[in-house]
Order: C-alpha cells, then sequence, then structure tokens
C-alpha cells in the first residue's frame, strides 16, 4: 500500500476536522489559503489561528497517518533515550526522545511531523543504523517544553536526592502545573515510579518510620528494600503523590484511594494508589498496572500443556461456571483475563464486573462496582443479565448473593467466570457450602475450577546445579533409577539483582467436573473422597504441578516450599 500524498493527507485531514465538527469548511478555506502563503504545516495554521487545540491536531495526525501520538504532559523521561539524542538536536529538529528499549534496540522519538522522513534520516545516523526509529505525533508547544523540562533537570534518584540535600524544597509549588520539573521533589517521584516499572515491580511501598522512610518494590511476589530516605522527604512526597491521583491532600485521618496513569519508558503505566494513617504518618502503596505485561496470550502462560488443554476444554464449554482460587497476587486476574482474550470475537457479547477494572481490554464491556451507587457484584450480575451476554466475568465471589446471581446466571445458558478465596482447587466445594450454595445447585453447574500459585524462576545466567538430597529425593518422588538426576538452585548475579530468581510462572490445578464428581458434591462427599475420585480422572494438584517445574529446571525446592505446602510428601 503506497504511503498518502501531502495532498491526499491535507484533505484527509481537513475531512476528518470537518466530519467530527471541530472546524468549519470556511474555516479550512483560509488556513489552506495561509498554507499557500508561507508554506507551514497545515496542523500550525489550524493550532496558530485558534481553530483547533494542539492535542485534537495530534490526535487527528496519529489518525490519518497510522502513527501512535503521545501526550508528553504524562511521560516520565528516559535517561538512556535523552542520552542518545542531545538538546541541540532535539532542539534543531523540534523532536523529543521517549524512550528507548535497549533489548529491542528500538528508540520512540515525539516529532510535530512524524512523516519527516529527512529529520528520521539524520537521527538515524546519530543514533546508529542499528537502533530501529519509531517516530510518535506530539503537538509543537509540548515538545518544546518537554525539551526545556527533560533536559533542563537532574533525572536519576541519586541525582535528585543530592540535589534535595544541597538546597530548599518549596511546598507550595508541588501542584504547580508551570515548569514543575524544576522542583527536584516533582522529579523523585516520577524518578521511584520509573524506576520501579524498570525493575518490573508489581508494587511500591511508601513506609515512613519514626526516623525514616521505607521504600520497598515487589518484585516476583517477594518484597525487596530498595533505599532509605530522610524523613522530611514523606510529607513533599505524600503531597506530590496526593496531587497526582486527585486525592485529597487536605485529608491524613481516613483511608484514601486514588488512580493516576503515566507514560512510563514509551507505553502507558497506570497505578492504584492507597493511603492508610499509620502511628507515623500515612502509608501509601501504588499497585502498578502494567498493560504491556497485564494481558498474556493463553498459549504464553507457561503452563504444562496438558494443563493448558484442560483450560481450553473449559472454555469450550458455552455454559456453567468456571471458577479461579488463590490468594490474593497469585495471578488469578492475568489468568481470567487470558481466558477471556482467548474467546473473545466479534460472534460474542463478553461482559465483566470487577472492583476495580484494572486492564481495559477492547470488544469487553467492563464494568467496576460501586458501593456508593448501589452497584455491588449481585446487582451487577443482574443488570448485565439484561445486556444479553454470552460471557460474564465476575471479579469475586464473596457471599451468598453473589454466588445465588453467578449461579443463576450460570443456570440460564451463560458462562460465567469469577474468582474465590480457597486453598486449593478441591477446598472450592466446601467454600461454596460454607457461603450458602446448595449441593444441587452446584451439580452440573460448575465446569471447572483453577488453582493457581507464581513461583519465582531460576535466573538462567546463574542458576546451579546439585545433586538432590534423601529428603528432596523424597520429595521430589524419585525412585532408585532416577539418583543421578540433577535439579538446580538459586545463585545470585548481576543480571537477577543477585536474588537467584528472574521472572515467575504460574503452577496450576485445573480440576475438570464430570458426572463422577458431580455425584459426590451432589453427595456432599468429604475433601478426601472427592481427590480420590479426582486422581482417578488425572488429577494433579498444585504440589505436583511445583515439583514438575523443579525437575524440568524452572525452579528450586526453596521456592516452592515457599509457596506450596509440601509437608505431605514426607508422610
Amino acid at each position: 500500500m503506497n504511503a498518502p500524498t501531502i495532498i491526499d493527507l491535507k484533505v484527509k485531514i481537513g475531512q476528518q476536522l470537518i466530519e467530527k465538527g471541530l472546524i468549519s469548511a470556511d474555516q479550512l478555506d483560509i488556513a489552506l489559503t495561509e498554507q499557500k502563503k508561507h508554506g507551514r504545516l497545515l496542523g500550525e495554521i489550524l493550532v496558530g489561528l485558534g481553530f483547533v487545540s494542539e492535542s485534537i491536531m495530534r490526535d487527528v495526525l496519529s489518525q490519518a497517518l497510522g502513527i501512535a501520538s503521545v501526550d508528553l504532559n504524562s511521560v516520565v523521561p528516559d535517561r538512556l533515550a535523552l542520552d542518545l539524542v542531545g538538546k541541540e538536536i532535539a532542539e534543531r529538529y523540534t523532536i523529543i526522545p521517549v524512550s528507548f528499549s535497549s533489548d529491542e534496540k528500538e528508540l520512540k522519538i515525539a516529532m510535530k511531523n512524524a512523516s519527516d522522513l529527512m529529520t528520521l534520516d539524520r537521527v538515524h545516523a546519530l543514533v546508529g543504523r542499528k537502533i530501529k526509529l519509531i517516530p510518535m505525533v506530539a503537538g509543537e508547544s509540548e515538545i518544546k517544553k518537554a525539551i526545556d523540562q527533560f533536559y533542563g533537570y537532574e533525572l536519576s534518584v541519586d541525582g535528585i536526592l543530592h540535589e534535595i540535600e544541597t538546597g530548599e524544597i518549596d511546598y507550595r509549588s508541588l501542584d504547580a502545573t508551570e515548569d514543575e520539573y524544576s522542583q527536584p521533589l516533582v522529579r523523585l517521584v516520577d524518578a521511584i515510579l520509573a524506576d520501579a516499572v524498570k525493575r518490573e515491580a508489581s508494587d511500591i511501598h511508601f513506609e515512613p518510620e519514626e526516623g525514616f522512610l521505607r521504600l520497598r518494590y515487589r518484585i516476583d511476589g517477594v518484597l525487596r528494600q530498595i533505599r532509605s530516605l530522610h524523613k522530611d522527604y514523606w510529607s513533599a512526597i505524600v503531597v506530590r503523590l496526593k496531587v497526582m491521583c486527585n486525592m485529597n491532600i487536605a485529608e491524613t485521618r481516613i483511608p484514601q484511594d486514588g488512580r493516576l496513569s503515566l507514560q512510563v519508558q514509551g507505553h502507558r503505566v497506570d497505578f492504584r494508589v492507597s493511603a492508610q494513617p499509620t502511628t507515623h504518618g500515612e502509608n501509601i502503596v501504588l499497585r502498578v498496572l502494567d498493560r504491556a505485561k497485564g494481558i498474556v496470550p493463553l498459549e504464553e502462560l507457561g503452563v504444562h500443556e496438558e494443563t493448558l488443554n484442560d483450560l481450553k476444554m473449559m472454555m469450550a464449554r458455552p455454559e456453567g461456571i468456571i471458577l479461579v482460587t488463590g490468594p490474593t497476587g497469585s495471578g488469578k486476574t492475568t489468568t481470567l483475563y487470558s481466558l477471556l482474550n482467548y474467546v473473545k470475537s466479534e460472534q460474542v457479547n463478553i461482559m465483566t464486573l470487577e472492583d476495580p477494572v484494572e486492564y481495559p481490554m477492547d470488544m469487553i464491556r467492563q464494568t467496576s462496582v460501586n458501593e456508593v451507587a448501589r452497584m455491588g457484584f449481585a446487582n451487577g450480575i443482574r443488570s448485565m443479565m439484561r445486556q444479553d451476554p454470552d460471557i460474564i466475568l465476575v471479579g469475586e465471589i464473596r457471599d451468598e448473593d453473589t454466588a445465588d446471581m453467578a449461579f443463576r446466571a450460570a443456570m440460564t445458558g451463560h458462562q460465567v467466570l469469577s474468582t474465590l478465596h480457597t486453598n486449593s482447587a478441591i477446598g472450592t466445594f466446601p467454600r461454596l457450602l460454607d457461603i450458602g450454595v446448595l449441593p444441587d445447585i452446584m451439580t452440573g453447574n460448575i465446569i471447572g475450577v483453577i488453582s493457581q500459585r507464581l513461583v519465582r524462576l531460576l535466573c538462567s545466567h546463574c542458576k546451579t546445579e546439585k545433586k538432590p538430597s534423601d529428603v528432596e529425593s523424597k520429595l521430589l518422588d524419585l525412585d532408585i533409577e532416577d539418583s543421578e538426576r540433577i535439579i538446580y538452585d538459586a545463585n545470585g548475579c548481576e543480571f537477577c539483582d543477585n536474588t537467584g530468581y528472574k521472572g515467575r510462572v504460574a503452577i496450576i490445578e485445573a480440576l475438570r467436573i464430570n458426572n463422577e464428581l458431580d455425584e459426590e458434591i451432589a453427595k456432599r462427599a468429604t475433601l478426601g473422597e472427592l481427590k480420590m475420585t479426582a486422581k482417578r480422572t488425572g488429577y494433579k494438584t498444585l504440589a505436583d504441578d511445583a515439583i514438575r517445574c523443579v525437575i524440568e529446571g524452572k525452579t528450586s525446592l526453596t521456592e516452592i516450599s515457599r509457596v506450596i505446602d509440601l509437608t505431605q510428601r514426607l508422610m
């Protein structure tokens, strides 16, 4: 397909603006006349004449060119990208580097004219031909403001802290919109958020103690202390965080919740923010919701082939309920989104009810629970059933009312997905009985139960071989002929921050309900009886899947022992 010519592009942009009611035909004629006189870009003239705003022009240009746009007001600067393109080059060509991926060798650049091949070629010559340039559309004034901000000030955490220690903090300007980057505390908060995303943290903890502020990240499911800051910084950091997520900065006695979005490393990252009063000040925790990693294709979850087939077979049934169980932070939401992503299509109406919506997905209608508007899970399901859904996702079954509505939806021709807090897949049935779901209702309406945990993967650069001890051999259920079996243990190197682990994988037990299990559930069978019946149909427990990961060299016995009780295997 040929790229649009300049004339085609003018017509396309002008028509889009007219069709959207943003400008009139007369205004377009005036702009085109001015363009003939001065030879400037049409977008520049329309903005200069005051006919459209720069942000609207940016989005329309993005659509017309088929190139992504970027709002530089919400971008956290990337030091690596800025080092590749100096300030002089940025000012000369009115560009700003947004992010640099050293792994993929990609440099994203915001430009006022993203189709300017001459500028792109000169930047290519500067950074090297091995680096792929990805142009993005941005407004000219936004780019010039970003150049002044990003190049003018220290952006590293250590550098900002040194700047603070040698200067005065102006607390009143922490919520200012003009030249806010002149304030080191503003840059410090941005630098911490960017650092957490770069390290692939799932949570950021700001924890005030009596004499200092502790900063911790949860990386691969384990909290890690990153640094300690002087207590004097905390009041300013709290104000800045609250301003960013629209919390009440004057209220310090009650818990508050907020949300903020930033462009970090070239893509949008959402943060869910919680402030909790404590004896030493407000404790703030940010949950990092990285859209680039939140929705994982089903085949890329890293589960065993047999388990993957079980999940696909469950999703193939058009009606009934599928439950995902596990503690907080075990990846239940990611699994549910992967299942929805697997079945979504134009032929299926999928609706979700979540608390809150974590990752927006296309082609899926998502709703957040709102207790203030009396929109709880039970009322939400009742309302959604009038929206002609095929598949319903309920964030969590917490009580009898929600369970009753979820099963009612499953009994009336809908496929329902939800989560439940239990220790195992088999433990789901007594938990449902405890909530108030009768065995007669469960029978024939549960498609399957998925129980999961997340375990850390051994770092591929530094994991060390070892022969299992007698106790370890018993845990691994190794035979005498497996005496030469090698397993791996954590060591630690620069690639994994000396932890010995890098990344996580889900260990899953998938229990598909068949007629035999249905009969046991109807009879209120004990956990032992249910487990024996399930094992006869090939059911593998969490421990079985975890041991498989150890034998395959993916993780260590120490790691799975942290997450799963293996003591019963020694009995």
